[in-house]
């Protein structure tokens, strides 16, 4: 159950101190199933001469500022308008956001359950799990993956997840 924060919450990534930006083409992945805000992603290779981003697998390009089909978007000229003609904004640098794309629960426990959530401290480093989502835990060493350990540190955490944030997190962004 969401908390009233007074705070209208329509998007799944809120802007507190903006970063630089870059418009990227999505592959064909994201365009399919969409995206939220907030969600890492990584370079891949693109058969034209474009910048193209993939959903991140703990490698590092950025963070896509806006979902793909956000209700704030909706009856708007943005309804559905990114995935149609395959773009997104990248986001780099450093930022401050609010964002609900971050791991609640354990790798171990995604797994073979059952669910452990994930206890965020301020301060705690930050990476991008194999989903890219903002994760304390190097998902590349705990899956086995041959790229560990993960040192790829997006951020930190600033203000931790809570009911009274409305189980949003904020993130101190430095990729």
């Amino acid at each position: 159950m969401a908390v009233d924060t007074g705070i209208p919450r329509t998007r799944d990534c809120y802007t507190l101190v903006k970063g630089d930006t870059f418009t990227v083409t999505v592959d064909n992945g994201l365009a399919v199933n969409g995206w939220r805000g907030g969600v890492g992603v990584q370079w891949t290779t693109s058969l034209k001469d474009e910048m193209m981003v993939t959903l991140s697998t703990g490698y590092v390009a950025g963070f896509l500022l806006w979902g793909s089909n956000e209700s704030s978007d909706q009856f708007t000229s943005m309804t559905e308008n990114q995935p149609y003609y395959r773009f997104a904004v990248l986001c780099f640098g450093s930022w401050l956001v609010v964002t609900q794309q971050y791991e609640v629960y354990t790798y171990a426990s995604r797994q073979s359950g059952p669910l452990v959530p994930i206890t965020y401290n301020p301060s705690d480093k930050l990476c991008f799990s194999l989903r890219g989502l903002w994760t304390k835990e190097d998902e590349f060493s705990l899956s086995g993956d041959p790229r560990a350990p993960n040192l790829l540190y997006t951020g930190f955490v600033a203000q931790v997840p809570s009911a009274s944030t409305g189980g949003y997190m904020t993130v101190q962004v430095s990729i």
